[in-house]
């Protein structure tokens, strides 16, 4: 209802501006007043039109607030337009129109949208557990599809598998050479960590690899000039045997690899992110998209052979900006096949995302891979299922990687325009973000030992080659045991189960929350006790909003649909305080502050937006006692206000995958 009349306003201004003026504006700006009092919306028009105009910018105000009364009746929704400050024009809606017509309507209003949108996240590589860096991207990533959804957009979730890079190489190093196990032991192992289940931590195949990592990236550094000299040698040796898939060395590469992405599906089902598709690397190579993807770059021009030069020998992408004279080398030229044939990992992207836009003429073989409980996620392979759902050929593309990622990405973008794929490049989106760190305080934690010198850093950087980071699963488990102590002392009368469960969701909600709530641009310093505090902008306190007013209607034997009933009933929706007022306008924005954080592509938005909510409600739980009210149409209009505030509350945690628990 707030976004029908925001269209509302933004159509009378355009037509009053076209009759008056013969002006047409493309876009109308609307603010919010600095308060509730001053009406729901500012209208800075006038000081756009006072140069074309050439009248002081209150005086066009003035006179365009006249002519919007006659356009926007109060029937139509307006109570009044008012000219204020140096040229402001500030608009008044019709509190009980908008309060009654959302206890009837909690839905999210957006239409079907045809276009098929590609979200590419997570994105592990398969060599070990994935640690808290990690949860940052898939956070981001799920969230971003979650309010794709809710705008009406169909999307599928891809989660692409570097099953046959260096960093999975150092693991097969690591097993046959540094611990010295045959491909048989190694499948051993593996059986016999499934066996213990994937809830026994130090047993776990992927946490026996994280250790190895570790291990074998000391390991290349150790010993005599020479032996390192051979390490590394084999290192690069069984990355070739790795991308060329057929040895053993290939099979026991694809056996840890596939072991430990189950792994990590698991670990992120627990936060309740789930995968339609695993498109992976060793298909790319093996199904020939990059010699397809070659021919198609070289046809375009995009790509030339050099011929001297530091890149001689190498294809090179031509570069539009490139400040070269003719007969010069473009020293700064991308290198996209190497001199030994090898392609880089941006050769082998640009062609990944030919498929996903539908330009390659060629597609993977599907197979079944992991089942949730109420989709299938498919995997790639070289010949699959006849009959499979299809996942290429996106209309839009995002892909969530880390800001170190960009010049890469914008590699892929450049590639697509000097292919003449233009529009396909205006709908590829790099949602980067930074990195997630730990405060010394969360280190120490964690058990690490940090030296004094760092104990006053605002963070510090985990590296997996070092083994210094905390694993997502063993985060998970921390917060949960913290939360779990607060909820049995709070919850004694709660089964074993129901008490458990509520830990969970408390420790989920506090972590999302916790990745959610800073911009995309800023490093995160993670730390427990402030994700886990009950105070200030957490999720356990957004959460504790909720289900105080879910509270409110257990002791009243009522229900949140109820008393919005009541209140369309009673038409009781005239609200004068300003602080009501305040809720129910929330309340309206839903729709505003979704595509807010679509468009500026920051789910923070909706992690503000719900935070406020939750601030503004409990200042009114406490001024106002609903259950001892004693007059029945104020009851009737504080009910309702706890219950579009719960609905409110509900809806915006669902989009960051936050549940709101039975207690806490």
């Amino acid at each position: 209802m707030y976004r029908e009349r925001q269209k509302q306003l933004a159509e009378a201004v355009r037509r009053v501006l076209k009759a008056e003026w013969e002006i047409e504006l493309a876009e109308v700006v609307m603010e919010q007043p600095p308060e509730l009092s001053m009406g729901e919306f500012a209208l800075p028009v006038a000081f756009e039109l006072a140069r074309k105009l050439r009248k002081a910018p209150r005086v066009i105000a003035t006179e365009l607030a006249e002519k919007l009364r006659g356009e926007l009746r109060p029937e139509s929704g307006f109570t009044s337009f008012e000219t204020a400050g140096a040229g402001y024009i500030n608009v008044r809606l019709e509190r009980e129109d908008l309060a009654l017509a959302l206890a009837a309507d909690g839905a999210t209003n957006f239409s079907k949208n045809a276009a098929r949108i590609l979200v590419e996240h997570t994105s592990i590589n398969p060599n070990k557990a994935a640690h808290v860096g990690h949860l940052r991207n898939a956070i981001l990533g799920d969230t971003l599809v979650r309010i794709l959804r809710a705008a009406g957009y169909s999307v599928d979730v891809q989660n692409y598998i570097d099953n046959t890079g260096v960093q999975v190489a150092d693991v097969v190093v690591g097993f046959l050479h540094l611990d010295g196990k045959s491909p048989q032991q190694i499948e051993a192992l593996i059986a016999s960590c499934d066996a213990l289940g994937a809830e026994a931590r130090e047993g776990r195949f992927d946490y026996i690899c994280w250790e190895l990592y570790a291990r074998v990236s000391q390991w290349y550094s150790e010993g005599t000039e020479e032996q390192q000299r051979q390490r590394k040698a084999l290192r690069y040796e069984t990355l070739h045997e790795i991308e060329r898939g057929d040895s053993e060395v290939a099979r026991v590469a694809d056996r840890i690899s596939t072991a430990v992405l189950h792994l990590h599906l698991l670990t992120m089902q627990r936060l309740g992110i789930e995968y339609d598709f695993l498109p992976r690397e060793s298909e790319i190579l093996h199904l020939k998209f990059w010699d397809r993807a070659f021919e198609l770059l070289k046809q375009s021009g995009v790509l030339y052979h050099e011929s001297q030069g530091k890149n001689a020998g190498c294809w090179v992408m031509t570069r539009p900006d490139a400040k070269v004279t003719k007969g010069e080398t473009d020293e700064d030229a991308k290198v996209i096949v190497r001199s030994n044939g090898t392609v880089t990992y941006v050769g082998k992207d640009i062609a990944y995302h030919l498929w996903k836009f539908g330009l390659l003429g060629a597609d993977f073989g599907y197979r079944k891979f992991f089942e949730y409980p109420n989709h299938t996620c498919w995997i790639s392979c070289m010949e699959g299922a006849v009959e499979h759902p299809h996942f290429g050929g996106a209309g839009a593309i995002y892909n969530v990687i880390d800001s170190r990622q960009s010049d890469p990405q914008a590699n892929v973008v450049q590639a697509l325009r000097g292919m003449g794929h233009a529009e396909a490049a205006d709908r590829y989106t790099h949602f980067s973000y930074e990195m997630v760190a730990l405060t010394p305080r969360c280190a120490q934690d964690l058990g690490y030992h940090v030296a004094e010198e760092d104990r006053s850093r605002a963070y510090i950087e985990v590296s997996g080659r070092k083994g210094f980071g905390v694993k997502a699963d063993d985060l998970l488990d921390k917060l949960t045991a913290a939360t779990r102590s607060e909820v049995d002392a709070r919850q004694p009368e709660r089964t074993e189960a129901e008490r458990q469960m509520i830990a969970e969701q408390i420790a989920i909600g506090a972590l999302r929350y916790f990745m959610l709530k800073f911009t995309r641009g800023s490093v995160i310093a993670f730390d427990f006790k402030d994700a886990l505090s009950f105070e200030g902008e957490t999720g356990p306190y957004v959460q504790y909003t909720a289900v105080r007013a879910r509270n409110i209607f257990r002791k009243s034997g009522t229900t949140p649909e109820q008393a919005m009933e009541a209140m369309r009933k009673s038409a009781a929706g005239a609200i004068q305080e300003d602080a009501l007022w305040a809720i129910w306008l929330r309340a309206a924005r839903r729709e505003q502050a979704l595509t807010a954080a679509i468009q500026s592509a920051e789910p923070a938005t909706l992690a503000r937006h719900s935070f406020q909510l939750a601030q503004e409600f409990n200042n009114f739980y406490h001024k106002h006692h609903i259950m001892t009210e004693e007059d029945p149409a104020r009851k009737i209009l504080l009910l309702a206000t706890a219950a579009v505030a719960l609905r409110e509350l509900t809806v915006l945690l669902h989009w960051m995958g936050i549940d709101v628990p039975e207690a806490m």
